[in-house]
């Protein structure tokens, strides 16, 4: 950004000393406008990623098409591109578009916007494109990122200008029809119209297929980063204690990044996303510029009606105004609506997620007669978004009234306007219908907030809603060092030293001054349920940031956790019991044996078999299956969450007994309410009541089971 701001400051030095010398002070304004370009471009340093492309973009073209102009102006431009020549007021529209996109970039609705997608923009890593007819090439995702957006933007500019050129071919050819001059209007015909019209047809397929591809890239790269960040040391686990706003993660992730890039193809009215916004709000101030001289110059010499006196530019005025108080009125009417689509999102994710919660619990449901209940609540939060929903209805109505009514009396403005002097003769149908279609191209501009507000609407409880989620994240992710000291020990021990484990909202629940865990040495905790066992076993493995104290491990000790109610994956059994490790990592009659000796031999041959496992399976069977994975595994040290609470005590004691031979080299450290598991384990520690909490305290030794 640096340089370029140099190139344009030197630039605008020389548009604004060469009319000064010639004493052309209006000229001068260029020269002025290009040094303000350069310095908005040299802070551009520090805006964001993607508005920095923006800015690259229309400082570059401020030099191109003001180098034309100075050529221009001092006899230096070939005669025979005289045809070529850009208009003198093209370099200025682009250095003022540079400095305003500097200027947007200091709001703080676009740095939140851009918080979300500078993440694209700055990544690291390196991607493959190709661009036809040549090879597959790597380079930095950010570049071909870039490379795609600084293609579109200038694609997009093109055909602004070919709509121009086309705009003019509209008054040559109805100037023909009306003087029935047949030459001129099959010349205008086959050799203006037809050619522009096939290659503008031939850039918006180009257009389309780049925009597709940089869309289905951004969209890739910022799941991924999210997926990773939400998974990443794990904050999906802590983003529930700290959260208040961040429901359905899933939704956020599946969709709202979707919806956040490109809207979505779903057809609704949240169809527009940041790049949609972005080449469109660009597309728009090009035309707005660009059909703004052409409509000034056709009405320059148009006199206010009902008197004579000549206002330049008067059809530009009217289209300023009436466009200011579209988008005013527009705003006033229209602003419950960001609201209202963010609470849709919200209801939208909860209906669908008690969907897949019944799916998920259709056993106990139908063993508990729940229908009805199930029924109720899903008719209760069902009636909740429908309620949302004709919120909308009755919201959009009132909006859309307004934008309907506003868009029928557009076309027809400028021809009231207009008509009085064709009237009279003093102008051709030509120049009637071009001032029309110019009219309309700016009003339309205008009225960009007009035309898509509810589109923004939409676009903004998007960005609340990712935005939201991201600082949950960031949340979670401070809390990863969070809570007691973890101490890497080179010894075998789990030690616990002063540890104190609270609750979220700050409350204590559980101590212990000094215990240490030694290896070979099974323990069982037991205490009252919410006198923080789990949490214990929560804050041993690193789970738990709440609390003070300090935990030493052993360096490099695999330890394993199996809470009461396992998760199993839907997929294949061999699946399910190797999870989380690839499931080619262990062979088969590996597996086979270990479901043998978790008393699930039944299930052996079914290794392959697709199943929604978590509702074949009963919660005893689930259980087991986790103390398989366990077998495979072979961990150092194994935390058992009442992981046999829902199989008879035989049963358990058999189980227990299978492990420790099984896992010789494994010490088991369990908590439970059975007193049965007392005797079966060689140590018991017990949380006793302690005032306001519980505290951790060493029992008689109980007698190890043979």
């Amino acid at each position: 950004m640096k340089q370029l701001s140099i190139a344009v400051g030197l630039f605008g030095i020389a548009a604004l000393v060469q009319p000064i010398l010639e004493r052309n002070y209006a000229a001068a304004l260029l020269g002025i406008v290009a040094l303000l370009c350069a310095f908005t471009t040299y802070r551009a340093a520090g805006i964001s990623s993607f508005l920095k492309i923006f800015v690259g973009i229309f400082s570059t073209e401020t030099i191109v098409f003001g180098a034309a102009t100075l050529a221009s102006r001092t006899g230096l431009w070939p005669q025979f591109l005289a045809d070529y020549l850009p208009p003198e007021s093209l370099p200025l529209a682009v250095a003022i578009f540079s400095t305003l996109v500097y200027a947007v970039a200091q709001l703080p609705t676009v740095r939140q916007i851009m918080r979300i997608a500078d993440r694209y923009f700055d990544a690291a890593e390196s991607g493959t494109a190709r661009i036809w007819p040549f090879r597959p090439f790597t380079a930095l995702e950010r570049r071909i990122a870039v490379a795609m957006v600084a293609f579109l933007v200038v694609l997009n500019q093109a055909e602004v200008g070919i709509t121009v050129r086309l705009n003019f071919f509209n008054r040559a050819w109805f100037d023909a029809i009306q003087h029935r001059d047949a030459h001129t209007f099959w010349q205008q015909l086959l050799f203006v119209f037809t050619p522009w019209a096939f290659i503008l047809v031939a850039m918006l397929v180009v257009e389309y297929f780049t925009q597709s591809m940089l869309v289905i890239r951004w969209r890739r790269w910022l799941t991924d980063h999210f997926v990773s960040r939400w998974l990443n040391t794990h904050n999906h686990y802590r983003i529930s204690l700290v959260a208040g706003q961040t429901d359905n993660p899933d939704q956020r992730i599946s969709e709202d990044i979707f919806r956040f890039i490109n809207g979505g193809a779903d057809g609704s009215i949240q169809a527009f996303g940041l790049y949609d916004f972005s080449i469109l709000l660009i597309s728009t101030i090009t035309t707005l510029v660009s059909f703004s001289i052409v409509l000034w110059t056709l009405s320059e010499s148009f006199t206010f009606p009902g008197t004579n006196i000549v206002l330049p530019g008067f059809l530009f005025w009217v289209a300023l105004i009436y466009a200011a108080a579209g988008t005013l009125i527009t705003h006033m009417i229209g602003r419950p609506l960001i609201r209202l689509y963010f609470q849709r999102q919200h209801m939208e994710a909860d209906f669908r997620f008690s969907l897949a919660r019944l799916r998920e619990y259709t056993e106990q449901v139908a063993l508990l007669r729940g229908e009805r209940a199930e029924q109720n609540m899903l008719g209760s939060r069902f009636g909740a978004l429908v309620a949302n929903y004709l919120d909308v209805i009755f919201r959009g109505m009132k909006v859309r009234a307004f934008t309907q009514t506003f868009g029928q009396l557009s076309p027809i403005i400028p021809f009231i306007f207009t008509a009085p002097f064709y009237f009279l003769g003093k102008i051709e149908l030509g120049v009637m219908t071009q001032t029309a279609g110019a009219f309309g191209r700016v009003s339309d501009s205008l009225t960009f907030f007009v035309n898509y507000y509810s589109y923004l609407a939409g676009f903004k409880s998007v960005v609340d809603r990712l935005n939201s989620f991201d600082v949950a994240i960031d949340q979670a992710q401070a809390l990863a060092d969070a809570g007691p000291a973890r101490i890497a020990a080179a010894g075998g021990d789990i030690a616990l030293d002063d540890l104190e484990l609270a609750l979220p909202d700050g409350r204590r629940i559980v101590d212990a001054k000094h215990l240490d865990l030694v290896p070979g040495q099974s323990v069982v905790v037991s205490g009252p349920s919410g006198s923080g066992k789990s949490t214990l076993l929560r804050a041993i493995s690193g789970l738990w940031p709440y609390g003070d104290g300090r935990i030493r491990r052993p360096d490099r000790a695999d330890v394993m956790v199996v809470p009461s109610k396992p998760y199993i994956p839907i997929g294949t059994l061999r699946f399910a019991v190797t999870y989380p490790a690839v499931p080619s990592t262990y062979g088969d009659d590996d597996i086979r044996a270990a479901l043998t000796d978790a008393h699930l031999g039944a299930l052996a041959g079914e290794l392959d078999r697709e199943e929604v496992w978590s509702q074949r399976l009963s919660s005893g069977e689930q259980q087991r299956l986790a103390l398989a994975r366990a077998l495979l595994r072979q961990p150092d040290w194994l935390l058992l969450d009442e992981s046999t609470c829902a199989v008879e005590e035989e049963l358990e004691c058999d189980l227990y007994a299978m492990l420790a031979k099984r896992l010789p080299k494994t010490t088991i450290v369990s908590v439970g309410h059975r007193s049965s598991l007392v005797p079966l384990h060689g140590r018991h520690l017990e949380m006793l009541p302690q005032g306001d909490h519980f505290a951790l305290r060493e029992t008689a030794k109980a007698d190890a089971a043979e």
